[in-house]
């Protein structure tokens, strides 16, 4: 079957027709680190995770860009807040962001480029765009260069705008701009920054602006022209308009698909530090394990918005637990192959909704044979596509040396209630051996009884 994927530029879904047959080019806007991962930010890599994951599946080689943005006004303002060089935050956010990833099992891209290491690409950028006519530097002594949204007759084309029906770009004082909508692509370097956040450029010390980063890193990367850009829905104006036009009036086709996936809200709001209603990735691993989560966020199809609750984090973590109890009491054997209405559902603009109903009916199915040896490796291959399987080395090295003694403490107390229990029962003395299972439910710990004995694990939200 042709996988089609919904192109945001056109509105509609479209069959994936890559530049190269068998290859796929990909990139994603990584995120800008300037303050600690929370939930929403790491939407956009879990479902763009997922994407990458099928399209290796149905036999693509995928080369997977996702950059960092580590210079920007943000990450100078609050460097300076907390009294910190501005590379010094970026590196800690940018190690936290790490974790986060590696603890939802987000595999690590191609490559993964910092804006502050191509700062020379992007000068060739800005200077092809001048050279077109398509830039200017500002006449104001700030050592600023501008796009010129006039001088593109097609800017807007991507969120289908009016440049007059257009609000200004507030990345830089106006009164160098030739219009207020023209955006910064270099910025002159001003005495209340940190000298260490400057380059020497043609138009004297500055720093990039932030939609030049990606362009140009797109670009060094995948080429001139690639497959997919891919972020999240509020990066579509202005930062991926902008990318677009700056490529395009550079004489680059840039992407042939634009791909956003949309916000995880709290109270109807996107869920940002701004907000004040974040929830970190550490905060909420105290209470759920990472294969909880990442099932929480891929069960939602990418293009709709989620309202985060703990409530429905819960209910998914039972959800993903009923899988986990069938792949133990089945045996975990190797994978097998997806089933068609599976791979149907993942070709449909990844419908991992669909998908995942697949892999519960699948688990039903298997609970109702005696030998569900078939339906337990379907399932292991639905879950090694979504990034899911529990069996992945990667869960078991996601906790940290004191966790894994706690779980060894916890594993020898449970195991001795767990053998007391078992000679009550031989002794038919049934009301101790219930009374030892109901102390064991009361500590928040799920016993399965299994081919191979009784198994434990901790219910949905304990700690």
């Amino acid at each position: 079957m042709t996988i089609r994927l919904y192109d945001t530029a056109t509105r509609g879904v479209r069959d994936f027709a890559p530049l190269e047959e068998g290859k796929a080019g990909l990139y994603v806007c990584g995120l800008t680190v300037q303050s600690e991962p929370h939930v929403g930010h790491v939407r956009s890599a879990v479902n763009f995770d997922v994407l990458r994951r099928w399209l290796t599946h149905r036999g693509f080689d995928v080369t997977f860009i996702r950059n960092v943005t580590d210079i920007d006004d943000k990450i100078l303002v609050k460097s300076a807040d907390q009294g910190l060089a501005w590379y010094e935050l970026a590196y800690r956010m940018k190690r936290e962001l790490d974790r986060a990833y590696d603890a939802l099992n987000v595999l690590p891209p191609t490559y993964e480029p910092a804006a502050t290491g191509h700062v020379p690409e992007m000068i060739v950028l800005i200077e092809e765009l001048i050279a077109k006519g398509h830039a200017y530097a500002a006449e104001d002594g700030s050592g600023d260069v501008y796009f010129d949204v006039r001088s593109w007759p097609q800017y807007g084309e991507l969120t289908r705008q009016r440049i007059d029906d257009m609000e200004a770009a507030e990345d830089a004082d106006p009164r160098g701009k030739r219009d207020p909508r023209d955006f910064a692509l270099w910025k002159g370097h001003k005495e209340s920054e940190p000298a260490t956040a400057s380059w020497p450029s043609p138009w004297g010390a500055g720093r990039p602006g932030w939609h030049i980063e990606c362009s140009a890193m797109a670009g060094k990367y995948l080429g001139s022209a690639f497959d997919i850009h891919g972020g999240g829905v509020d990066l579509r104006f202005p930062h991926h308009e902008n990318e677009l036009a700056q490529s395009r009036a550079a004489g680059r086709a840039f992407a042939s698909y634009w791909m956003h996936n949309a916000w995880i809200t709290t109270a109807g709001e996107k869920m940002s530090k701004s907000l004040g209603n974040s929830l970190t990735i550490p905060a909420v691993l105290e209470q759920y394990r990472g294969i909880e989560l990442r099932y929480y966020i891929v069960a939602a199809h990418y293009r709709s918005h989620v309202e985060f609750s703990f409530e429905a984090l819960d209910e998914a973590a039972v959800a993903f637990r009923r899988i986990e109890s069938f792949l133990e009491r089945a045996g975990a054997g190797a994978p097998g192959e997806v089933p068609e209405a599976f791979a149907a559902a993942m070709d449909d603009d990844l419908g991992t909704p669909a998908a995942t109903a697949v892999l519960h009916d699948t688990v039903r199915e298997g609970n109702r044979v005696d030998d569900p040896t078939e339906q337990a490796a379907q399932v292991r291959a639905m879950l090694g596509v979504l990034g899911l399987d529990p069996t992945d080395p990667v869960w078991a090295s996601g906790s940290s040396g004191h966790e894994e003694q706690l779980t060894s403490v916890v594993d020898a107390l449970v195991a001795g209630l767990l053998e007391q229990r078992a000679e009550a029962r031989a002794a038919k003395d049934f009301a101790a051996a219930d009374a030892i299972r109901d102390r064991i439910k009361s500590a928040g710990i799920q016993i399965t009884d299994t081919p191979d004995g009784p198994k434990w694990s901790l219910e949905a939200g304990t700690k």
